[in-house]
């Protein structure tokens, strides 16, 4: 029946043609009744709310085809700020009748088919006022499918392109209303779903959006629903009542737990027709657009205040004049609020007010100051274009116009008219002229292109010609500097254009790369991480590409890995990585990526949620290889923290990419990264290269004298005889940093030899530094005083949209700062400095310095949420005051001949709060027009919060999980059995006081705050409220306190200053040191006894058990021989036995009669025996001997005077002591130190003595006491080293026998979270039982680079075995022969690394080993410096007739030989012998020094690179200095720590064979008369039988050299040797006159065996 009757309605419409769309007659006007209303706070009623109301009569009246006008009749606009609902708008009556003019014309809009097209209106009506029109619009726009009921559309809208749904009911055309003929349409829109949505971001380039925590929440939502009732006509649907509802809620937090939330509603009702037309003014309609929303002036208008601008000039030098007036001696708590102004009036102002501002006061500096302060904050054209012109006139001086470029950089927006402005001013000849401005606007350049470039993303490649003209420019002239600047600007612009010009200087993508060094390279690939935000796909193929070449510089390839993982790869990506990573020869790369994986697989941060995850596989696949690489190789760090509910977290990361060559990491980079509010940003970031530093320090500088182009040239010819030798890419000794804010690099700084040497001379005292300190010294004579203010807006963050009224609603968060400080200094020096003045006369001069200094800052955060116009504002606002001040007055005195140090704190006059912030949540409305009409209202009403702080009751989130809970109930529940609530008062106040009676100060802190957590307990609702803390410092009541006083005194004269005799009560007279004594003996006496009884029981254990024992062993033989060396637990090595290296003084005999039986049935008891009865005798030898140490001891005052005195007091005006004083003494003769603090107060017996002595040079031990005479309660420290197990060791000891409460009550709270930080730094952790009141840490050096520790606590024992260290630690079994060192020298000598020979085995410096089969008569290169400098060569080669090995050392202007005759070692120095009785010889630069060592000689050349050179009859090694690591070559490699690319042969090659390796650095010769008497050439050798591959015949060639006799010479002895060979066809012609380098070159087809010659035989007539 249903179906029949919509039929037969269908086909009733149907024949009487009536549409479905809306439409106007044009003959008729249509009379509306329209209102607007916005609503902006929290949703719950009784709190305060925002908003404005609009209401009038719309008249719609048709003057063409398709073309009708609208107006406005007796429109009313109403604020809003109070309690909702019950407080009522508000007529702004002035507002309305200033708008009135522009409200009651007429507009024109195109309308057909229910779609608005173009509006047009005359200029008289501002973009808002045109906006409201367009709200009214907005509901008109329907787009109706007849034959749908329900469907969806991407519709354009005041709002955008958004996501609109259609619903028509069926039942509308059955209904009741069916007779009415009604058609009820309802239209949604979801406004988080647009095409283009109608929005503007200001303040967020430097942000990037967190897709991946959106999808758990969004902070910012918004949805439009409209619904319509319409009655069908003959022109079309006639609307007869809309109602609009459009909602969108914020919160900086999970929107899940809650938000606050602007609302509009419009309601449009149908009145009337009227035959009357609206006719239009007499004015030209010009097309003002279509529906969407445009933006007007509220883009430059804060939402802070409404400033009504009638004189804007006056009103600028009002408030400036009261920034300068007001913030002289101190800022003013309002300071920051009127910086916001001035920065409002001076966007509200023209360029030519601007400009005669400037000529007004640029003759005053403080007002001066202020200016150039403001402009940069305009954030528009006009503040760049000022600076221009004004730094190009000679107006402002250059640190002038670098800070105002540095800040307008950041804060003016970036659109093209501003950038090419930029541009004019960036290169201008006059900045480029000036390194460090150029530097500053060069990068402030590249920031402004990446703003433009991310507000929008087709921005043009033309921004980037004038950078991309200097890039090539320097490329073209391998200009290093010029290089490194430009791509540092490419990398801020991040502009995709730039790829090109960035790939160039990446190795494998460009020629220009090759010549260009590895730190360039690493800048290149730096610059690519901005570029990635547009580009991601590509940049990640080249870092991919980069990373994957194994030939490149390690560095490079790390870098490539950083920004690849911040590129966010896939999972593909990542196990791309891994697999890799599985046949890596760089540990450095392996080392670097893995622990880069491995800290992401630990990561929160939604954003690398996915990355996380694939590297969590790779690890699993990676860790047994990986898992255990030392500090010595590189390491990526990364640590985050993220909360779901709050949206926010933080992370961390620091990348350390080390180097074989140096102790500290070659470079280090470290950056923080923020997530807030759905939105991520890198906050900072900063590197440090250190690449070539230590190398300058510590080598000679006589290596780049003189004589530095002869020693080139002699070991160059030497190099030349080797195939195709390849020096490695020198090092320029140079260091540099950078800084980085918000991904933008904002300066950078490179250090090269010239600077260092420049500041070493102004350290070490040149003339122009002495002029300078001496200019310094004459000014604090004559007195200086110092004022300094600094305004600074820090953010300004926006949000703009329009509202489904056309009204615009804002979301923004501004800060602005001011900080200023007043500074006045006197001094007096006596004598005066001389006329001749050098720094070291401050040694003899006594110093006398007066300051006053008052710092003080203001600062203001405002969160605004509502309507922002330049007519009217309304909004609930956040603000966050921080104002502190801190005035300090002190006198100082120094005399250092004197040994005199005096410090006064005076006083001074200070403000009741030192410190004090408010926060505060509140409603505003206000507009332009009644500004005294301004009303705010308390989010939280004071009526409420106070009423509601009288009782008790739950947040409804509390009540929700109580699960059955009453509402009203006051417990909230928990597992316990009577469920309680936790009490939420809607207010709080509170004080806490504490009296600093030392100093005479009392100091308090406030707290008050009242929210709406009552409501609902989520952090927002925390937010909203008053909040205010308070912080309060100002003399105690008790006693006027003078002054604070500081003095020390070192050397005869400390006993001066002491103020109370101290006298020290021996422990036995004193109860409380009878009680501790007591409790030692019976700690004593009860260790003693028990370990004679276990001593004794044993021996008479021994007998009874042995043939138990013997069954035992023999049940038991085979399993526990099977488990022997497996079952050594780790518990078992954790408690291993300290062997101590002290040995005690003093004997006890309290074990005299304790004997061990040594017969051999008992050996292995006996030998426990005595090792228990020899540590028993040592603790109690050790016991006495400290308690003697200490009697003697007691009081150190009463035989020697005080080395030093130190008093702290206060100078209280009726004379009573008030303070400590603290005395050290010395006694030379037991090596004691003993420490005594005392109160001055009288009557005060409180004390605090510390006494340490040195036991031996292998123990130290200090005992501390404090409280009432020194024995209230006491501790002891012990330090010493031994031996654990056979490791040298060292222990910590403290042991205590009382401590105060508050000690345990925090070290059992450290204690809770040790087990879980000790389980993520891998620290093992076990329980066993300790000792109590002891804890006790030991480190044991298992080699020079791994260490074990343990420490043992009363509660747990924690250890770890074989951690790696970055550097070798001075021991080991060469300790004994660097004796004579310091310990930096030991640790200098320890990292460096040594090669040597024994048994024909040789060990390289990365300690690789393999057999050396050497020619003979031949010369082989140990080691070399491999840089273009070539420091030194060492050479080796054996002997024909004996076959002893010769060593020559090339270095300087010396060849030095090192040879055995008759079974001596002997020395020539350039050809000419030395005898060893003339030893030591010393070279005349002092930086070579030959001596003997023991059985053989030693080199010394640690300047040039060479620790040591030792050669003896047995033996020779080679020690290369640390900071050569990686630049040498040889048979003992680079010493990079690569070991699986440690056979390199001089052309670079790597090669599997160790003994071609070895044979490739041997020096051929050209024939067989060569006076060396080697015979031996290297070459290609021709595989003597052919090979089939691929089915097809070839020959084969090596590509690797192989020694062979030269022509005329045969061999006499051979060796097998496995190389490499390169296969072609058979009928192939190969051409091999060009020697290996050409062969050597082709790739390895199959490897095989070949025979290399080692003794040849020569004829005599050979040629």
């Amino acid at each position: 029946m249903r179906a029949v009757v919509l039929a037969l309605t269908l086909a009733l419409v149907a024949g009487q043609q009536v549409k479905l769309t809306p439409g106007f007659g044009t003959s008729k006007t249509y009379v509306y009744k329209y209102e607007a209303v916005l609503l902006g706070g929290l949703p719950e009623a009784g709190l305060a709310k925002a908003g404005v109301k609009v209401s009038s009569k719309i008249l719609i009246s048709g003057v063409a085809q398709n073309t009708f006008l609208l107006k406005l009749m007796d429109p009313q606009i109403f604020e809003y700020s109070g309690i909702w609902p019950t407080d009522p708008f508000v007529p702004a009556a002035k507002l309305t009748e200033a708008l009135a003019a522009q409200l009651l014309i007429p507009i024109k809009f195109e309308y057909a088919n229910g779609v608005v097209g173009n509006v047009f209106a005359p200029a008289e009506v501002s973009a808002t006022v045109l906006n409201i029109h367009r709200g009214i619009l907005n509901i008109l726009q329907l787009n109706i499918k007849e034959t749908q009921n329900v469907y969806e559309l991407q519709k354009a809208g005041a709002q955008g392109i958004c996501k609109t749904d259609y619903v028509i009911s069926e039942d509308a055309v059955i209904s009741e209303d069916a007779k009415a003929e009604r058609i009820y349409i309802t239209k949604s829109k979801d406004l988080n779903n647009c095409h283009e949505r109608i929005m503007k971001d200001i303040g967020m380039a430097y942000t990037e959006t967190c897709a991946q925590s959106q999808q758990r929440g969004k902070n910012l939502r918004g949805a439009a629903a409209y619904n319509y009732i319409m009655k069908p006509t003959a022109a079309g649907a006639l609307i007869t009542e809309a109602t609009v509802q459009g909602l969108h809620q914020f919160t900086p937090f999970n929107e899940m737990t809650g938000a606050a939330q602007m609302e509009a509603r419009q309601v449009m009702t149908f009145l009337e027709i009227q035959n009357a037309a609206v006719q239009p003014i007499q004015a030209d309609y010009t097309p003002r657009g279509s529906l969407a929303y445009e933006f007007a002036a509220e883009t430059l208008q804060t939402p802070i205040e409404l400033i009504r601008i009638s004189n804007a000039q006056t009103k600028i030098v009002e408030i400036l004049t009261h920034l300068v007036a007001n913030n002289m001696a101190a800022v003013h708590e309002d300071a920051p609020l009127k910086f916001l102004q001035l920065i409002q009036l001076l966007r509200d102002t023209s360029y030519e007010n601007i400009d005669a501002l400037w000529a007004q006061f640029r003759a005053k500096p403080a007002f001066r100051r202020w200016i150039l302060d403001a402009v940069p904050a305009i954030g528009t054209q006009a503040a760049v274009k000022f600076i221009k012109e004004k730094f190009l006139a000679g107006e402002v001086t250059t640190a002038e116009g670098a800070q105002a470029l540095l800040a307008a950089v950041q804060l003016v927006k970036a659109d093209l008219p501003t950038i090419e402005l930029a541009a004019a001013l960036v290169f201008n000849p006059k900045i480029q002229t000036n390194p460090a401005l150029r530097e500053i606007a060069m990068l402030g350049y590249g920031s402004m292109v990446f703003k433009f470039c991310a507000a929008d993303p087709s921005c043009p490649a033309d921004d980037m010609k004038p950078v991309l003209d200097i890039a090539a420019e320097a490329i073209a002239k391998v200009n290093v500097d010029e290089i490194t600047l430009a791509l540092k600007v490419l990398g801020n612009a991040g502009h995709p254009a730039s790829i090109k010009t960035i790939m160039k200087l990446l190795p494998g993508f460009g020629t220009a790369a090759a010549a260009l060094p590895a730190s360039v390279h690493a800048d290149a690939m730096m610059a690519l991480r901005n570029v990635a935000k547009f580009e991601r796909r590509r940049v990640q193929e080249v870092a991919l590409q980069l990373f994957m070449d194994r030939a490149l510089n390690p560095e490079v390839r790390m870098v490539a890995c950083v920004v690849l993982f911040e590129t966010r790869p896939t999972m593909g990506l990542v196990a791309a990585i891994a697999d890799a990573l599985q046949k890596e020869t760089s540990l450095q790369v392996a080392s670097f990526t893995y622990s880069h994986m491995k800290a992401l697989t630990r990561s929160t941060a939604p954003e690398l949620a996915p990355v996380a995850a694939a590297c969590n596989v790779a690890v699993k696949i990676l860790s047994p290889k990986l898992d255990r690489l030392s500090y010595r190789f590189s390491k990526a760090f990364h640590l985050d923290a993220y909360s779901n509910n709050l949206m926010a977290g933080a992370a961390a990361s620091a990348f350390l990419i080390n180097d074989a060559a140096t102790i500290l990491p070659r470079a280090v980079v470290a950056k923080s990264r923020a997530y807030f509010a759905g939105a991520a940003a890198n906050v900072l970031e900063f590197g440090v290269r250190t690449e070539g530093i230590q190398e300058a320090l510590l080598k000679t500088p006589a290596a780049a004298a003189t004589g530095a182009a002869n020693r080139m040239n002699r070991m160059k010819h030497v190099s030349k005889a080797l195939a195709d030798w390849k020096a490695a890419p020198g090092k320029e000794p140079l260091g540099s940093t950078y800084i980085k804010l918000f991904g933008q690099e904002i300066a950078f700084l490179s250090i090269n030899k010239a600077m260092v040497d420049q500041a070493m001379q102004y350290a070490a005292g040149s003339p122009v530094a002495q002029t300078m300190l001496k200019r310094v010294l004459n000014a604090l004579q004559s007195g200086a005083a110092i004022q300094w203010a600094m305004p600074l807006l820090a953010a300004e963050v926006r949000r703009i949209f329009p509202s489904s009224a056309g009204v615009p609603m804002e979301l923004s968060l501004y800060t602005a700062a001011v900080a200023a400080a007043t500074a006045n200094f006197k001094a007096s020096l006596s004598p005066a400095p001389a006329e001749t003045f050098h720094i070291a006369q401050l040694l003899n001069t006594d110093i006398q310095l007066q300051a006053e200094i008052t710092p003080s800052i203001a600062m203001h955060t405002f969160a605004v949420m509502g309507v922002n116009t330049a007519f009217i504002q309304a909004a609930v606002m956040a603000k966050a005051k921080v104002h502190t001040i801190l005035p300090l007055k002190f006198a100082a005195r120094i005399d250092i001949a004197q040994g005199t140090y005096k410090f006064e704190a005076l006083p001074v006059q200070a403000p009741d709060n030192i410190a004090a912030v408010r926060f505060e949540t509140f409603a505003v409305a206000r507009d332009v027009e009644d500004a005294a009409a301004a009303r705010s209202t308390p989010m939280v009403p004071a009526a409420l919060a106070a009423q509601l702080s009288k009782e008790k009751f739950t947040s409804k989130a509390a009540v929700s999980a109580a699960g059955g809970l009453s509402k009203s109930s006051e417990i909230l529940y928990n597992a316990s059995p009577e469920p309680k609530l936790k009490a939420i008062s809607a207010r709080v106040q509170e004080k806490f006081c504490a009296m600093f009676a030392t100093v005479g100060l009392k100091a308090c802190l406030e707290f008050t705050s009242q929210d709406a957590a009552f409501l609902r307990n989520c952090p927002l609702y925390k937010l909203v409220g008053d909040h205010e803390i308070i912080i309060g410092m100002k003399p105690a009541a008790e006693a006027a306190i003078e002054k604070v006083l500081i003095e020390i005194q070192v050397g005869p004269k400390a006993a001066s200053k002491i103020i109370k005799v101290i006298t020290l009560k021996d422990e036995e007279e004193t109860t409380e040191g009878k009680t501790v004594l007591l409790k030692l003996k019976k700690i004593l006496d009860t260790g003693i006894m028990n370990q004679i009884r276990n001593v004794s029981s044993s021996r008479r254990r021994s007998g009874s058990k042995k043939v138990s024992a013997s069954v035992s062993r023999s049940v038991s033989s085979s399993s526990s021989s099977r488990a022997s060396s497996s079952r050594k637990s780790r518990a078992e090595i954790y408690d291993y036995k300290f062997t101590k290296n002290h040995v005690h003084r003093h004997t006890s005999k309290a074990v005299s009669g304790v004997k061990v039986s040594s017969s051999p049935r008992t050996s292995s008891i006996g030998s426990r025996l005595s090792s228990s009865s020899r540590s028993l005798s040592s603790r109690v030898s050790s016991a006495a001997s400290s308690q003697a140490i200490h009697r003697k001891h007691r009081n150190l005052g009463d035989a020697v005077p005080p080395a030093m005195a130190i008093v702290a007091r206060a100078v209280r005006a009726d004379g009573k002591m008030q303070g400590y004083q603290i005395a050290a003494y010395k006694d030379a003769a037991d090596a004691g130190v003993q420490v005594i603090m005392a109160a001055l107060a009288e009557n005060e017996n409180w004390k605090m003595c510390a006494d340490g002595i040195l036991l031996s040079r292998h123990k130290v031990m200090a005992k501390i006491g404090w409280g009432a005479e020194c024995q209230e309660y006491a501790a002891v420290i012990k330090a010493e080293t031994g031996l654990m197990g056979a490791s040298p060791a060292a222990r910590m000891k403290l042991d205590w026998t009382k401590i105060p409460k508050a000690f345990k009550h925090y070290a059992h709270k450290i204690s809770e979270y040790i087990p879980g930080a000790a389980l993520m730094a891998g620290i093992n952790e076990a329980r066993p039982r300790n000792r109590a009141e002891q804890i006790k840490f030991t480190v044991a050096a298992t080699s020079e680079r791994t260490i074990n520790f343990i420490m043992k606590t009363p509660r747990m024992t924690l250890y770890k075995l074989a951690v790696a260290l970055p550097i070798a630690l001075p021991f080991g079994p060469g300790v004994a022969a660097r004796a004579h060192l310091t310990v930096p020298d030991r640790i200098a000598d320890m990292n460096g690394v040594q090669c040597s020979l024994a048994n024909d085995i040789l060990t390289t410096f990365n300690n690789r080993r393999y057999k050396n089969e050497m020619p003979i008569s031949c010369y082989q290169v140990l080691a070399q410096d491999c840089t273009p400098e070539l420091k030194f060569m060492v050479l080796m080669k054996k002997d024909a007739v004996s076959e002893q090995h010769h060593i020559t050392v090339k270095l300087d202007d010396m060849d030095v030989e090192l040879y055995l005759s008759d079974s001596e070692v002997r020395m020539k120095i350039n050809g000419k012998e030395v005898p060893t009785t003339s030893l030591p010889y010393e070279h005349p630069t002092g930086s070579i020094v030959i001596g003997q060592n023991g059985d053989g000689l030693s080199l010394y050349a640690a300047s040039h690179g060479l620790h040591e050179v030792y050669f003896d009859k047995n033996t020779w090694k080679v020690r290369a200095a640390d900071w050569m690591k990686g630049q040498t070559c040889g048979i003992c490699g680079k010493a990079d720590g690569e070991v699986r690319q440690e056979f390199r042969t001089p052309s670079g090659r790597l090669t599997k064979n160790a003994l071609s390796f070895a044979h490739s650095w041997v020096l051929p010769v050209e024939s067989c008369r060569d006076a060396s008497q080697c015979h031996m050439k290297q070459g290609s050798v021709k595989l003597e039988k052919q090979m089939i591959l691929d089915g097809q015949e070839t020959k084969c060639y090596s590509v690797e050299p192989v020694l062979r006799c030269v022509p005329g010479c045969s061999p006499q002895r051979t060796t097998p040797v496995t190389v490499g060979f390169h296969c072609v066809p058979t009928d192939s012609r190969v051409n091999r006159s060009e020697g290996m380098s050409s062969i050597g070159e082709k790739t390895v087809d199959l490897r095989a065996t070949v025979e290399a010659h080692l003794a040849c035989l020569c004829l005599d007539e050979c040629s």
